[in-house]
């Protein structure tokens, strides 16, 4: 059974950005900050990277009911990747998260959420 689902959108980001799956599934199990994401019922998880010149990897996702299997098994939740990048510095706690405008357009014109 898979647990995750990996957007288009999210996939070209990991290739831009440099992150691996295994980086990603990191900030998802044990995240440094957890804020609200930017379109309904999404979360954004963040992570710091480097010491010199810190900088914060950001991942957004959603909750997605995964259908039944054809043994009839529970019905459950799977983790929808919607996008990742990097934050160069430190954001501000508490408020709006730091995502960058071209992720933004991106978004809204594949049109990966449902209300945006």
């Amino acid at each position: 059974t898979k647990e995750f689902y990996w957007t288009n959108h999210i996939k070209r980001k990991m290739r831009y950005y440099g992150l691996g799956e295994g980086r990603l599934k990191r900030i998802l199990k044990t995240p440094q900050r957890k804020e609200e994401g930017i379109a309904p019922e999404t979360i954004a998880v963040m992570q710091s990277a480097g010491t010199k010149k810190p900088t914060e990897i950001w991942l957004m996702y959603q909750l997605a009911l995964r259908s039944a299997s054809r043994q009839g098994g529970l019905v459950g939740k799977k983790k929808k990747m919607i996008s990742a990048w990097r934050y160069p510095g430190v954001s501000p706690k508490g408020k709006e998260i730091p995502i960058p405008e071209d992720i933004l357009e991106e978004l809204k014109r594949e049109k990966i959420f449902d209300k945006f």
